[in-house]
């Protein structure tokens, strides 16, 4: 069983910072590429930044520049440094992930229970 616990949300002022974490646990062999997702009241579920085990990012254009993912292998966790927030930028964020198993050698992806983010003044 895999798990993805997010924190780090929560309510933050137009042009503040959060700081998102998101740790895989349980029966892992290997973390292979992880990303965050957002979805706004209304919308659909979008992409917001993507990390190779390795190390290789990408970014949807809204958030270049102002947001940065990084990981750390060692402890199969994902970050989302997210600075210049703007209201729009209010969302529900999951954090994805996809995960060898040991026990069958597949790698299925796994996603995070969500955390709230939310830019008000």
């Amino acid at each position: 069983q895999v798990q993805l616990v997010e924190s780090g949300g929560g309510l933050v002022q137009p042009g503040g910072s959060l700081r998102l974490s998101c740790a895989a646990s349980g029966s892992i062999l290997r973390v292979y590429a992880m990303g965050w997702y957002r979805q706004a009241p209304g919308k659909q579920h979008d992409l917001v930044a993507t990390i190779s085990r390795g190390g290789l990012t990408s970014y949807t254009d809204s958030v270049k520049g102002r947001f940065t993912i990084s990981r750390d292998n060692a402890k199969n966790t994902v970050y989302l440094q997210m600075n210049s927030l703007k209201p729009e930028d209010t969302a529900v964020y999951y954090c994805h992930a996809q995960v060898e198993l040991p026990s069958t050698f597949r790698t299925d992806g796994y996603w995070g229970q969500g955390t709230q983010v939310t830019v008000s003044s």
